[in-house]
């Protein structure tokens, strides 16, 4: 549904996109995701025809953005990071201004505005001017715009901004119930919201995408990164050479907390030496207060990924 190949884009001399290339499967939802300043936003309004890019193709819903804009257009519907809105109009006549734009039968327009004012809890503001609304409630009339004629392709650009936990919690499980009938293409730099409603991640830094795959390919990717904490009640010198030899132990780090021994334990890869850690402590008679494994989170490995992108620039 959406194709994209070596797509470049650059202001001046500066590279904000490098040569990309995805592809966005019919019904599914994908995450875009990337710190401040990755090419993200670029990438969205090259796709939405706000802008030219400097090379490569890229199609939506079978339609060159470059040849065929118009038709892009009528397929998509986009979500910017701030809905250019019209603060004098009320929610609903702002609605029947943008479904007659799109070009939608004025029959069809009144149950239209009706659908998303309930899909995106507007109810008590559809008489109400916009510039009076919070900005919490301006991003729901945009995203009620963006879905206003039901397009096949739905693009957002951090749809969450400015709401509160609650209106959060509700946007990500409209997005969850849009897959399927619905092709969702997601930005955002905010990890936790791509992993709540995304079946897939694209990870992108520097104007190039440095990793990509579902949110259990990627954890696949840091799970040799885990290491193993135990707290243990016991001379460090001893404690540290002690577990150090115990077999599938790679490093040991050691640091006092609350009178305990603190170790940080680095397995060999593909190893879990807990069990012959627990053995050799108790062989000491020494007290365990704590063994865990703490692995990475993703959002360690998008920090790490995206670090070495911008060194590597």
């Amino acid at each position: 549904m959406i194709q994209v190949k070596n797509l470049s884009k650059h202001y001046g001399t500066h590279p904000a996109v490098v040569g990309i290339s995805f592809a966005v499967a019919e019904g599914e939802v994908v995450g875009f995701l990337g710190p401040n300043g990755a090419g993200k936003s670029t990438t969205i309004r090259i796709l939405t025809c706000y802008q030219p890019a400097s090379g490569g193709t890229a199609r939506v819903a079978g339609h060159d953005v470059f040849t065929e804009s118009m038709a892009v257009r009528q397929k998509v519907g986009y979500l910017p990071e701030n809905a250019p809105l019209y603060p004098d109009m009320r929610v609903r006549e702002y609605l029947r201004f943008r479904a007659r734009l799109r070009g939608m039968p004025r029959a069809d327009i009144a149950a239209a505005i009706r659908r998303v004012t309930d899909r995106c809890w507007l109810g008590d503001a559809i008489e109400r001017p916009i510039g009076q609304l919070s900005k919490g409630f301006r991003q729901r009339v945009g995203l009620a715009e963006a879905l206003l004629s039901d397009p096949p392709v739905l693009i957002f650009d951090e749809p969450t901004i400015g709401l509160d936990p609650t209106q959060i919690r509700e946007t990500r499980n409209l997005i969850k119930e849009l897959a399927g009938k619905h092709t969702v293409l997601l930005s955002s730099h905010i990890l936790p919201e791509v992993e709540a409603v995304c079946q897939r991640t694209i990870i992108i830094a520097a104007g190039r995408i440095v990793a990509s795959g579902s949110p259990g390919q990627l954890r696949e990717r840091i799970s040799g990164t885990s290491r193993l904490i135990a707290e243990v009640q016991a001379p460090v010198a001893e404690a540290t050479g002690a577990i150090r030899a115990v077999d599938g132990v790679s490093k040991v780090d050691a640091d006092h907390v609350d009178g305990w021994v603190r170790l940080t334990i680095e397995p060999a890869r593909g190893k879990d030496p807990r069990l012959e850690i627990v053995k050799a402590i108790g062989r000491h008679g020494w007290g365990l207060r704590e063994i865990r494994r703490e692995v990475a989170s993703l959002e360690d490995f998008f920090v790490q990924i995206t670090a070495k992108a911008h060194e590597g620039a």
